[in-house]
């Protein structure tokens, strides 16, 4: 037991020797290198072609199931189904410029909407290039809702598609919720999984007062503020009527907004019929009018490989020499206390068992 505890008191040691100096290198970094770049996060555009990469699943699958006989035999027929389109293609004065391309976003939501700056960026870039009536955008959207501000930006950035002409499609695959479907209801074809959730449309303000807690333990709390309803709710202010049925007004015109905003980008939709704040699966809100098919992005990706070139857009963030150093040591630490703790709960087990 001396030894353990000897053992523990030295291992306690080193790791706090170990973090002192990882923080110190990690701070002297993160200076270095704000005072190099202005303390801006610079990114790059990163773009994969899905055709090529669906060819790769199907040649692994190929080698690993058929025999070299039977795979010979394909090839032969695929080179020769690829002749004919060729043959076809020139007689139809068609070239490789005519062709559609789709470019393949994702937005993955969280209560700030974050990843707005990266779809901001794909967006702009995809503008660029996307030809009206031709090209095709296709949105992987996942977002249970959050900020209205934060998602308004949002679905703004998908409009810049819808103004310019460009076909937008929008896939959810498990959940677009409130802002989410503030997103999604903007394209010109909705799909959705059977058991994606969809709706949420409606508005909430929310948060704990301890008020009371505050009054009852003698502790005053000052506000300071001009404008009558500079602040109507607070966490340790008393609420009064005036103020919780002016927050009211504002949540009931919040709300009106966000069904116009749907109504115009969806105006076959009953409207009062479905901005009750509820969820539904893909499957109902297909009969309700909230999407306009039921499939997954897969498959819809799937199909359209055999006749477009599809590309993947993503907006990668430039790792700092202070974030590899983190990953680096938490991926380190993480490991070894894993292995510590797991040594002790078998040493702690075999001591109770056996």
């Amino acid at each position: 037991m001396e030894f353990l505890a000897a053992y523990g008191l030295f291992l306690a040691k080193t790791l706090t020797l170990l973090l002192a100096v990882v923080f110190l290198m990690v701070f002297i970094a993160s200076n270095a290198s704000r005072h190099k770049q202005g303390g801006r996060d610079k990114g790059h555009l990163e773009v994969s072609k899905l055709n090529e990469e669906l060819e790769h699943l199907k040649e692994d699958l190929r080698h690993a199931v058929l025999d070299e006989e039977t795979m010979k035999q394909q090839a032969k027929a695929e080179k020769k189904s690829k002749k004919l389109e060729k043959k076809k293609a020139s007689k139809n004065a068609e070239s490789a410029e005519d062709k559609q391309r789709i470019y393949v976003l994702d937005f993955d939501g969280d209560l700030r909407a974050h990843q707005v700056e990266e779809l901001r960026n794909c967006i702009t870039a995809v503008l660029t290039l996307a030809r009206p009536g031709v090209d095709e955008v296709m949105l992987r959207l996942e977002s249970p809702g959050g900020l209205v501000h934060a998602y308004g930006l949002a679905a703004s950035q998908l409009v810049r598609f819808r103004k310019k002409e460009i076909k937008l499609t929008i896939a959810v695959d498990k959940v677009a919720a409130s802002g989410g479907y503030m997103m999604a209801c903007i394209a010109n074809h909705l799909m959705a999984a059977p058991f994606a959730m969809i709706g949420s449309i409606g508005v909430i303000v929310e948060l704990p007062n301890l008020h009371r807690l505050l009054k009852e333990n003698n502790v005053d709390y000052e506000q300071i503020s001009a404008g009558e309803y500079k602040r109507t709710l607070s966490n340790f202010g008393e609420i009064t009527e005036k103020g919780r049925q002016k927050v009211q007004e504002d949540v009931d015109e919040m709300h009106r907004l966000f069904k116009s905003f749907i109504t115009q980008y969806r105006p076959a939709l009953d409207i009062d019929h479905v901005a009750t704040g509820e969820v539904w699966t893909g499957n109902i809100a297909l009969e309700k009018g909230l999407v306009d098919e039921i499939s997954t992005s897969d498959e819809w990706l799937q199909d359209k490989c055999e006749k477009a070139e599809i590309y993947l857009v993503s907006w990668e963030h430039k790792k700092q020499f202070r974030d590899k150093l983190s990953s680096l040591f938490e991926n380190s630490l993480g490991k070894l206390l894993d292995k510590v703790l797991l040594g002790w709960f078998k040493r702690a087990d075999k001591e109770r068992y056996y």
